[in-house]
């Protein structure tokens, strides 16, 4: 089971990775930034809605006391960690923006750590090391131009990394208290929608949001990177630890890569595919158990021999 919750991890992670191809779209038909995530989280929780009164509406059942849990996971996370993005990538360039954005997993060891009691080892920090510095070189930030930063873009880029954190952490606060990854997922993207529809314009946007082609690739990006990718990784979260979970959502930027290559037509440098391998190395490293298992049947094996050698 813990082979498939970490398969569901990555392959929500993947399906993260592919936003870039309906956000891009999205900005070309004269969508601002947070106009996009609002879309992306307003449509997500229509779609979660409307599947949730058809099947099984037990699920929207919540205890009030816990509601603070999900305003965690829509606005604490979902709603901070965008807004806090988008005002990196003001301060400073999207490459050092998308870097600091992938602290999260350091955030989500540290919080685990207090909170879930999860064991900081020796592989955690080696796989942390790895896709931190993978990420590095795949965003193609190296080598580094420390011009670029300011004082302000490096806070609001670790404040991303934190909110993005969050989620992991919410999450399995929610998942501990027997929520299941769907109630989750849906009263996230409810407060998420209800903090940003009243300010984020949306509304008036007028006739541009009714043509078919910005519908068909909203509706995309609510499903595909959105609904989709966060039952997927609300669900493996449920049998791994949140630090794990976290650490191998950072195949992300490497499947962004791949659509980049393979469809914009971007090359990849060498230091680009040198922290791909980091990336995958370290998500395969976090998943690997400690020490060989042994092999009862050989060990009973050669007592048998040895008892009949003497």
């Amino acid at each position: 089971m813990n082979k498939v919750a970490f398969l569901f991890i990555i392959i929500g992670a993947a399906l993260w990775g592919t936003i870039g191809l309906f956000v891009q779209r999205l900005y070309e038909f004269g969508f601002s930034p947070i106009e996009v995530v609002t879309l992306r989280v307003s449509i997500a929780f229509i779609a979660l809605f409307a599947f949730v009164l058809v099947t099984n509406r037990q699920t929207l059942l919540i205890k009030i006391k816990d509601i603070p849990i999900f305003l965690g996971t829509g606005i604490g996370s979902i709603v901070f960690f965008n807004w806090a993005y988008f005002t990196a990538i003001q301060e400073m360039n999207l490459s050092i923006a998308a870097v600091l954005l992938y602290t999260g997993p350091a955030f989500v060891t540290v919080l685990s750590r207090i909170i879930f009691k999860e064991s900081l080892t020796p592989q955690k920090f080696l796989a942390l090391t790895g896709t931190f510095v993978g990420c590095i070189l795949v965003i193609g930030l190296f080598p580094l131009n420390l011009g670029q930063f300011s004082s302000n873009g490096i806070l609001f880029g670790l404040g991303s990394g934190f909110g993005y954190a969050l989620y992991s952490i919410f999450g399995k606060i929610a998942l501990n208290k027997n929520y299941s990854s769907l109630t989750t997922t849906t009263y996230t993207f409810l407060f998420a929608s209800l903090s940003l529809l009243p300010t984020s314009g949306l509304i008036t946007k007028g006739s541009v949001f009714w043509s078919v082609d910005a519908v068909l690739y909203s509706v995309s990006l609510g499903i595909i990177p959105t609904v989709l990718a966060y039952l997927l990784y609300t669900r493996g979260l449920q049998l791994v630890e949140s630090s794990k979970a976290s650490i191998a959502t950072t195949i992300e930027p490497v499947v962004a890569a791949l659509i980049g290559v393979f469809i914009f037509q971007d090359v990849l440098t060498p230091w680009q595919l040198i922290g791909m391998l980091l990336i995958l190395s370290a998500v395969l490293f976090i998943h690997m158990k400690k020490g060989a298992p042994r092999n009862v049947a050989s060990e009973e094996i050669k007592k048998v021999r040895k008892q009949g050698a003497s």
